[in-house]
C-alpha cells in the first residue's frame, strides 16, 4: 500500500523581498530596506526606554541577540 505523507507543507526556500527584487531593480531595494531597518531600531529604542527592566539586563539581553554585531555588519557591508 503506498504511504501518504501525512504533512501539509514543505518549504524548500524563503524568499525576501530584496531577493525578490534584486535582479530587476539594481540597488533600489536598498532604498526600502535602510529605513525599515531604521524604523525597527527606533522600535527596539523606545521598547528599551519604557520596558523599566534592570540596564544591564537590556544590555545582556541585546548582546545575546547580537544587535551589536549586526548593526556594525551593516556599516562593513557599506
Amino acid at each position: 500500500m503506498e504511504q501518504q505523507s501525512k504533512a501539509l507543507a514543505r518549504i524548500s526556500s524563503v524568499e525576501t523581498a530584496a531577493e525578490r527584487t534584486a535582479g530587476t531593480t539594481g540597488g533600489e531595494h536598498l532604498a526600502v530596506l535602510a529605513p525599515a531597518a531604521a524604523a525597527a531600531l527606533n522600535l527596539l529604542a523606545d521598547a528599551v526606554r519604557r520596558g523599566g527592566a534592570d540596564h544591564d539586563d537590556i544590555v545582556q539581553d541585546l548582546k545575546a541577540a547580537g544587535v551589536h554585531e549586526a548593526f556594525a555588519s551593516v556599516f562593513d557591508a557599506a
